[in-house]
């Protein structure tokens, strides 16, 4: 389906790819219309008891009720009012009924609790869809009429604005759950674990557009990622990037075009653009949220072709374009956590105090993409081998690994080793 390639690197490995809220285009393309009198008995009761209003009375045959995706772990319905009904007391016309699937694994109920308290909060502080309930064994929520942003889009000027904004919301909130910026290192060490019995095993076929299985020679991708000492090197960048010391916030750490919606008739410039997909959210460096939706300039997941990814280091922004976004996102962090921007001196205070902020957040940005390319290089050697998605895996695990050894010695060059602090 057209959604995969955009969703699919957002995925766990055991899960199907899906997105956390639907566009309308995807219900043209949808996994079936959903005909057994059980779901639809059991998705119209759900609706009905939470949404009240014009829902008590249609009968279940009435609803609409369409099956978005379906797998190991979620199952995503869309549920509508029939055209005639109209809401009265405001109740939503049209939803998404989320049912939780098996839960397997050490910490997935952990997990599991963790995305919905952060979607909970999300939907409060309207950065992400509205929840309109919470049942056993799933949950309703806003149906989005939206689609994903392309990554050209990322660098519109309007866009990029915007999305520093809600970056710099997301960045500004209190989320009741560990503070410590474990989660980067510990996943890290643990896909370099599953990496090295993955390499130890022969990769996936791969398939074509036709579903059917090719044979391709994957060996100089899994050499090239041999080759590397990756345990040596991931204990020199977490090293190197401790000297940042930058500030631990709460990070959604996949802020890419896929998981950002585009409103089609947005009223007003907040409501333009809403992200999704929470499955990675967790504290984190800040240099990584914004270092990551840097890179993601460059990578485009909606291409045709093998290894369905196409890297363009050329759209990696430039200068300008970064600091144009540190800007933003620091504006709105100082109205966010109410400081006050007023000095006797403002000519001062912005030498002073803003320029080396942006300077500050731009170094840890260039200084994290070497997490970034790290991070999504295991994630992709970790899955090769268990998603029955026709994705170049290897190959993009090579490209990531490439990236970030080439920008290793572009920082050495600028930086040295050590890391100076700006004064």
């Amino acid at each position: 389906m057209w959604w995969c390639a955009a969703q699919l690197r957002r995925s766990y490995l055991v899960k199907t790819p899906e997105a956390s809220t639907v566009v309308n285009l995807l219900l043209t393309r949808t996994v079936g219309s959903v005909n057994t009198s059980e779901m639809r008995e059991k998705t119209f009761r759900i609706c009905r008891d939470y949404l009240n209003g014009i829902w008590k009375m249609i009968t279940p045959q009435e609803m609409v009720l369409k099956q978005v995706s379906g797998g190991m772990s979620n199952f995503l319905y869309y549920c509508a009012l029939p055209p005639m009904a109209k809401p009265k007391q405001g109740e939503p016309s049209r939803v998404l009924v989320r049912f939780y699937g098996q839960i397997h694994g050490e910490g997935a109920l952990e997990a599991l609790l963790t995305e919905s308290v952060i979607f909970t909060l999300l939907s409060e502080r309207k950065l992400g869809p509205k929840l309109h309930g919470v049942f056993p064994g799933g949950r309703l929520e806003e149906f989005i009429p939206a689609r994903p942003l392309k990554t050209k889009e990322l660098s519109d000027p309007e866009i990029s604005s915007i999305i520093a904004e809600k970056m710099a919301q997301v960045h500004s909130l209190d989320v009741p759950i560990s503070k410590e910026p474990t989660w980067l290192w510990d996943t890290m060490k643990r896909w370099m674990s599953n990496m090295k019995a993955t390499l130890g095993t022969e990769p996936t076929p791969q398939m074509d557009d036709k579903n059917d299985f090719i044979e391709k020679d994957l060996s100089s991708a899994m050499r090239a990622v041999l080759r590397w000492n990756l345990d040596t090197e991931m204990d020199w960048m977490r090293s190197y990037l401790t000297q940042l010391r930058s500030p631990v916030v709460f990070c959604h750490n996949d802020l890419q075009e896929g998981n950002i919606l585009i409103r089609e008739s947005a009223v007003t410039r907040e409501e333009k653009l809403v992200i999704i997909d929470f499955e990675y959210c967790s504290y984190n460096y800040r240099g990584f949220d914004v270092a990551n939706h840097f890179c993601e300039w460059m990578y485009d997941y909606t291409f045709d072709k093998y290894p369905k990814f196409n890297y363009n280091p050329e759209a990696m922004p430039s200068v300008e374009q970064k600091l144009y976004f540190i800007r933003c996102y620091l504006e709105t962090v100082q109205r966010e956590l109410g400081i006050d921007s007023c000095h006797k001196d403002p000519i001062q205070m912005s030498v002073d105090a803003g320029v080396k902020d942006e300077l500050q957040l731009l170094r840890e940005a260039d200084c994290f993409m070497l997490a970034s390319h790290f991070f999504w290089g295991l994630w992709a050697v970790v899955n090769a081998p268990v998603s029955s998605i026709p994705f170049g895996y290897w190959e993009y695990a090579e490209a990531r690994f490439s990236a970030y050894f080439e920008h290793k010695q572009n920082l050495l060059g600028k930086y040295g080793e050590v890391i100076e602090s700006i004064a």
